[in-house]
């Protein structure tokens, strides 16, 4: 450790000490986490949870690990630097942050978390402390609570500070998921918009009844588990009704506000994950949702066979509130890989369609120069009528593993009381074209 030069003492914890040092060879000031524990074995050292973490999460929103250190059986970890935490960030604000900048902030969150996600580990200990920032830049820091997603449970009751705990953990659940990490977020979320915490509990009950001071009362409706977790507590609610959450949070969006309510939902599994949550019309803002798009009139095809056809993507997601009032998003998106922006569609429309007697959204395509017109067909599907009709299977990626097997999200689309529901969108019908469309469309009892 004779290559660093310590600046000064930045934090102490329970686990370790931090410092701001600088480099003697290279000139770059780091950030070195001493661990109090001794460690007398190598082996015991990169097999800490912060170290396997980290060694395989490498995303410009989570922190990076530079070097791990052991000398007379003291443990340090050389981090890059960060200015500051976000909870420092927040105690220095003079005046709120704006819903751009609060925008900005949490979409890099929720990048660095969906990647997290996708690559097997979930964080466990979500705070604005453990959010390191410098200028416009914010981090996610300090795995040395998490988890692969894969592991074996039970997994501790004790988990992440109080205020950002999840209910499912505050009632000592054994096999939570992921969705933990998405209850953080949505508090965070919400404390950025006001610089005080959502739910700042004084004990746990307390925290189950700040809870519930701002969600109402669960029942078996909403969170079916979380009335067994409580039974076998032998624990009762406080019976409270919902707050107004535009009350409590004046300066947020409606968009922001559905997003807090989605993401702090009692039920793990109604949450969004961090990817969904990036679709969001809080993160959407300004972004074209017109229908059609249409070829100007001097652009012509002119196709370079030598390069690559477009790969479409297909995203379908569900943020409505009630349940005879559903949003319903539909995006499809290219990965550029044509240059020649004269392959453009001619036409494109989207209308009713009945098809042997079921109702639905057909969506079409016809491009200029190319024989042939691409079509494809997404059932709506009454109530009334058979779902074996349609082949139905999941096209959107599983959010969670638990016990190695899939915990499903609810069916996304629309609300299981409106008049119709949606099957799920089957093959990509437009593999041979390239389009570039975006739908955001209010869906209303059967009306597109």
């Amino acid at each position: 450790m004779e290559r660093y030069k310590v600046i000064e003492e930045l934090g102490d914890g329970t686990c370790g000490s931090v410092f701001k040092a600088l480099n003697l060879e290279t000139n770059e000031i780091v950030a070195i986490k001493k661990m109090k524990r001794k460690f007398y074995v190598w082996e015991e050292c990169i097999n800490l949870r912060e170290v396997k973490s980290l060694r395989k999460l490498n995303h410009p929103n989570i922190v990076k690990l530079k070097e791990v250190v052991r000398e007379n059986h003291e443990l340090f970890f050389i981090f890059e630097y960060m200015e500051c935490n976000l909870y420092q960030v927040m105690q220095g604000r003079q005046i709120p942050f704006s819903e751009a900048e609060i925008r900005n902030l949490m979409s890099q969150v929720l990048q660095g978390l969906a990647y997290m996600h996708k690559n097997g580990y979930f964080h466990r200990d979500l705070k604005p402390e453990n959010l390191l920032v410098t200028d416009d830049v914010i981090k996610i820091a300090d795995f040395g609570l998490a988890r692969e997603v894969t592991s074996v449970p039970p997994y501790t009751d004790y988990v992440s500070t109080r205020w950002y705990r999840a209910p499912e953990v505050l009632l000592q659940s054994l096999t939570y998921t992921p969705a933990i990490d998405m209850w953080a977020i949505g508090a965070i979320l919400a404390e950025l918009f006001t610089l005080n915490p959502l739910f700042p509990g004084e004990s746990e009950t307390d925290q189950i009844y700040k809870i519930c001071n701002v969600l109402g009362t669960p029942d078996y409706a909403t969170w079916p588990e979380g009335m067994y977790l409580s039974q076998s507590l032998n624990f009762s609610f406080v019976q409270v009704k919902p707050a107004n959450l535009s009350e409590l949070i004046p300066q947020a969006s409606p968009d922001a506000l559905d997003l807090i309510m989605h993401l702090c939902a009692w039920d793990p599994q109604k949450r969004p994950t961090a990817e969904q949550s990036l679709h969001h019309p809080f993160f959407n803002v300004g972004m074209l949702h017109t229908f059609p798009f249409l070829a100007s009139d001097g652009l012509e095809e002119t196709p370079n066979q030598a390069e690559p056809e477009p790969k479409l993507e297909l995203n379908l997601w569900d943020f409505g509130t009630a349940s005879d009032d559903c949003y319903l998003g539909l995006t499809l998106g290219i990965k550029p890989s044509v240059s020649d922006l004269g392959v453009v569609p001619k036409i494109s429309h989207i209308c009713e369609y009945d098809f042997i007697g079921t109702q639905g959204m057909l969506l079409d395509s016809e491009f200029q120069g190319y024989s042939g017109t691409s079509t494809a067909f997404w059932p709506l599907l009454t109530l009334a009528c058979s779902s074996s009709a349609v082949p139905v299977s999941s096209s959107l990626q599983s959010s969670y593993l638990r016990n190695g097997s899939q915990a499903m999200n609810p069916p996304i689309g629309v609300g299981e009381s409106s008049e119709f529901a949606i099957a799920a969108m089957q093959s990509n019908s437009f593999d041979r074209h390239s389009l570039g469309l975006a739908i955001s469309l209010p869906f209303h009892q059967g009306r597109v």
